[in-house]
């Protein structure tokens, strides 16, 4: 079996996969915006509302990834989201997440993972296959 025709038959479900977990953790954002309130860096400004915009960002685009004509662009949009959220995750892995008894080497942990998410966004929303 070629490699492109193992990774076509991935793609589908990984980006089901993509849209629910996206979907559901924007979701999450309105259900406990409380637990967020611990990522939120001092420096910036209206937590629970910049809560409240990631949350939507990432269900809009846990959704827009379904819709073909929008793929690319949600992609996109989820890529800068991931980058934008960043600095907070990397907030909680240097002060700690309060009110959230996580282990330090977790929240440490949790910063390459966002480069895993960006790769899986890139590949089941923006990247081709080389025989395209």
């Amino acid at each position: 079996m070629a490699p492109h025709t193992w990774s076509g038959r991935l793609r589908t479900p990984a980006l089901w996969l993509l849209a629910v977990f996206f979907t559901l953790a924007g979701l999450n954002h309105f259900l406990n915006p409380g637990t967020y309130l611990g990522l939120m860096p001092a420096y910036l400004p209206w937590h629970r509302e910049l809560i409240l915009v990631s949350g939507a960002a990432e269900m809009a685009g846990g959704l827009a990834v379904l819709v073909l004509r929008l793929r690319t662009l949600a992609g996109w949009g989820l890529i800068a989201l991931l980058v934008a959220i960043f600095p907070a995750n990397l907030h909680v892995a240097l002060h700690g997440w309060e009110g959230v008894p996580i282990p330090a080497w977790v929240l440490w942990a949790r910063l390459p993972v966002q480069g895993l998410f960006i790769g899986w966004v890139w590949w089941v929303c923006i990247a081709r296959d080389a025989t395209r």
